[in-house]
């Protein structure tokens, strides 16, 4: 926020860093394609923050100030980038010490290529209500889920929807989610009460979803299914002792997760507990991964572990499809997705010391005169945060605050706020390939968000449904219906 004393922004000021960001972001499209996150996107979000900075330098601020204000905007985002290394380094021990493989193997005998996507979405929903995480569920089951398709032969972009779907409908439902508690505390509301008013937008999205989910499975041509299911139920007994002892590690991170450990520590000890079960059930698996016969074999178990962890794993059968899928992993996979991050996070922490998110934002509250319209001025705030500031937790709390007053003199209970927040912020982070929730899905399931966010149906419809619910004033309860 720009000091009382400096000159403040003007709207040119504050459209003219977004707008440069757009331009920047469609030639970065337009000239390297799906490569353009590996590089070309984050120079177009540093680039846009450079403007802002100047315009925050003409309006008499000063390059100390705005310093301070991006590095405390990048540490806002350490835990996230933290649990990214953490995953990176997870999926590359879970391979190698047979979880995933083991998880793969059965999904493929146990899902219907018909029902695979329907499938996928609900029991990323119940796994993600269960533990209150839409991060750890696709980190995990989301992985496996990601193979399973692959060994069906099914679209990968369709699965990750599906995931992402489930894992974001369970994680905003339930009350272990951070983002569940954050929204009603913002706005000063109860979280059970908050949870009920939700039902209302999240649950219809969801059965549409799902019925969408349903349609495209039954209408798709499984005949190569049986084939890849074959060859990848093979190359798995052939290459990994596939064992329900090897889940042992996905159950202990779903017990750490419901106990409320902190994800950092939940993921780094599933990581830890996988390498040790690598060396437990994969010796052979090792031995080969490391392929060094001059180590003992303590040594040569350590170095397998040790590089599954920050390198990943890597396999080499002949099959490209199978070798592409469970070749990867390790904490160096994510860091291009910090450098991703630590860009978009620059860009917004810019933005919003400079004066410029907030001149933006206001403006739009002023526009609002109906409750339908304030609705949807909320939506379209949270789904901005999202997209400028690159974090979901931004995208609740600087909206919650912002229009907390405004909801309150128009006579709307609080809870019609912190559930367009959710119904917008949470749900919206993971279609932006440069917010931390994009990045991260992006990186953990290996489809780039521009490949899979079309396909997230659940995360689309909410915010639809929201606003369709404010212009028919339909489940918006008054203060004085509240206190009744």
């Amino acid at each position: 926020m720009v000091d009382s004393s400096d000159r403040q922004p003007s709207m040119l000021q504050a459209l003219t860093p977004v707008l440069v960001l757009i331009v920047l972001l469609f030639f970065s499209v337009k000239l390297f394609g799906s490569d353009s996150s590996y590089g070309a996107n984050q120079i177009a979000l540093i680039l846009s923050a450079a403007i802002a900075i100047l315009i925050g330098l003409r309006n008499g601020q000063t390059w100390k100030e705005l310093e301070s204000g991006i590095v405390d905007g990048i540490s806002l985002a350490m835990g996230a980038m933290l649990i990214l290394l953490m995953v990176g380094a997870l999926i590359g021990t879970w391979i190698l010490s047979g979880t995933v493989p083991t998880m793969i193997y059965y999904g493929l005998q146990l899902l219907s290529p018909s029902f695979f996507y329907v499938a996928s979405c609900l029991i990323c929903a119940v796994v993600a209500v269960s533990i209150g995480s839409s991060w750890t569920t696709a980190g995990t089951v989301g992985v496996g889920l990601i193979g399973i398709a692959s060994g069906l032969n099914l679209d990968p972009a369709i699965t990750a929807g599906a995931i992402i779907s489930g894992a974001y409908f369970g994680d905003k439902m339930s009350p272990l989610s951070d983002t569940t508690n954050l929204a009603p505390a913002v706005t000063g509301t109860d979280l059970f009460t908050h949870i009920r008013h939700m039902a209302w937008t999240t649950a219809p999205s969801l059965l549409i979803a799902l019925i969408i989910f349903t349609v495209i499975g039954l209408n798709q041509d499984v005949s190569s299914s049986e084939l890849g299911l074959e060859s990848t139920l093979k190359l798995l007994d052939e290459n990994f002792n596939i064992s329900l002892w090897s889940l042992i590690p996905l159950l202990l991170v779903f017990v750490m997760a419901v106990k409320k450990v902190p994800a950092v520590a939940t993921i780094l000890v599933g990581a830890l507990v996988g390498g040790i079960f690598a060396v437990i059930l994969q010796g052979s698996v090792i031995d080969t991964f490391v392929n060094n016969a001059e180590l003992s074999k303590p040594l040569m178990y350590l170095s397998g572990v040790w590089t599954a962890l920050f390198a990943g794993f890597s396999i080499a059968t002949g099959n490209e499809v199978f070798d592409n899928l469970l070749s990867r992993g390790g904490m160096s996979s994510m860091l291009n997705t910090v450098w991703l991050i630590i860009c978009a996070m620059s860009f917004g922490a810019a933005m919003e010391k400079t004066g410029l998110l907030h001149k933006l934002v206001y403006s739009i509250i002023g526009m609002a005169k109906s409750t339908g319209s304030l609705i949807g001025s909320v939506l379209l705030t949270c789904i901005g945060m999202n997209v400028i500031a690159a974090d979901q937790y931004i995208a609740i709390v600087l909206p919650g605050r912002m229009y907390r007053a405004e909801f309150k003199r128009r006579g709307l209970d609080a809870k019609n706020l912190s559930r367009t927040l959710e119904d917008a912020g949470t749900i919206t982070s993971p279609l932006i390939p440069w917010n931390t929730c994009g990045a991260f899905m992006a990186a953990t399931l290996g489809v780039a968000t521009g490949a899979y966010w079309i396909y997230c149906f659940f995360n689309l419809l909410n915010p639809i449904v929201s606003f369709i619910y404010g212009l028919l004033n339909f489940k918006i309860a008054k203060i004085e219906q509240a206190n009744a």
